[in-house]
């Protein structure tokens, strides 16, 4: 893309007064309400939902930082494409009137890539009060959450991509992490190179490894609270990588449910149940060979290295400079003191303050 950085506000302003009008003819959006979502505090795009009575309700994107190619965005398109063609929970991309899964939009020297996707049936959970269906066991839940995973990964093993997306290290190598991270966390990069290490010696093969979600949440995917299904979006950090990596993701996901508790042996006993519930939904759709179970608290710290990278890269992209939370505080002290699980089970970990640590200087 061209021109200077921008952020998110000015894109906002661009689109209300340029590009909004110029997408609703390429897509037919005439006579929708188009509204913008919320900002996403690491979030690299502007979002809408469009709604017109009569009609489904669509999602509309426009990606404006740098960081992906026109390659990129269309290797994740495909993707979504492919998974809802061949069955697989997600919401599916909208061709524009050309036919385009991808449109391109330059307005003062800044390129926009701008897609079109169907609005997932339900809401999130989060907007249900973390409430589950009425009458219905938590357990369906956390089964479905696997089995819907599970499907993915299954037509994951059987795609042939187009446009192929990065790779895990294409994105998570030493120069990268050099780069990005201040040369005042030097036992931060001295532990993020040596977590790189140890991925590098991980099995690729077909079975292991292949194209993932990557950020896989209750925020990103809605739940049809009328018959427990799960519908899948944003894919926009996915990537070829390790199956498990998602499965870490799921299992860092259900620790919302216990944590305040403050006795840590009832956490663990809780999470042991909660992820063989999911696991039980993700062999129903695919297969998952025992020994790969060895490499989850690898990649739980995969997945907490992956949350630090992204939190300094938002710094990277906010004019504002610099700011270490509470929250990243937390997570770069378990990298640096090798603590497992988040920090879980761990006496780093407060019920009454989960995952924060004391603000640090960057």
């Amino acid at each position: 893309m061209g021109g200077d950085i921008i952020n998110y506000n000015e894109v906002v302003k661009i689109s209300d007064a340029n590009l909004l009008p110029f997408v609703s003819e390429l897509y037919g959006l005439e006579g929708y309400e188009i509204k913008p979502v919320k900002e996403h505090k690491r979030g690299r795009n502007v979002v809408y939902t469009c709604v017109k009575e009569g009609t489904d309700a669509k999602i509309l994107r426009i990606a404006f930082l740098n960081d992906r190619s026109r390659e990129d965005i269309l290797g994740e398109l495909e993707y979504v494409r492919y998974l809802f063609e061949h069955g697989g929970s997600v919401s599916n991309v909208v061709s524009s009137r050309k036919g385009n899964l991808l449109e391109e939009i330059t307005h003062n020297n800044h390129t926009f890539f701008v897609c079109l996707f169907e609005k997932a049936r339900g809401k999130m959970i989060v907007d249900n009060h973390y409430r589950y269906r009425e009458g219905v066991p938590l357990s369906e839940y956390y089964y479905n959450c696997g089995k819907v995973l599970g499907k993915l990964h299954q037509l994951s093993k059987g795609y042939a991509p187009v446009h192929p997306r990065y790779s895990f290290f294409d994105k998570y190598n030493a120069e990268y992490i050099d780069k990005l991270i201040p040369s005042s966390l030097s036992l931060l990069k001295e532990k993020l190179l040596g977590l790189l290490k140890t991925l590098e010696g991980l099995d690729r093969n077909h079975d292991s490894f292949g194209m993932i979600h990557f950020d896989y949440n209750d925020g990103n995917y809605f739940i049809d609270f009328d018959t427990g299904q799960i519908t899948v979006y944003d894919f926009d950090n996915s990537c070829f990588g390790w199956y498990m990596f998602d499965l870490a993701s799921i299992w860092g996901n259900g620790m919302g449910w216990i944590q305040s508790e403050p006795d840590a042996g009832k956490r663990k006993k809780f999470m042991e149940d909660y992820f063989e519930r999911v696991l039980a939904g993700y062999r129903s759709e695919t297969r998952l060979d025992h020994s790969m179970l060895n490499i989850l608290p690898l990649l739980i710290q995969a997945n907490l290295m992956e949350g630090i990278i992204d939190a300094f890269e938002v710094m990277r992209n906010n004019s504002e400079g610099p700011e270490c939370d509470q929250e990243l505080s937390y997570y770069i002290k378990c990298l640096e003191d090798d603590i497992p699980y988040f920090g879980f089970f761990h006496d780093i970990y407060s019920c009454e303050e989960p995952f924060e640590y004391e603000e640090r200087n960057i």
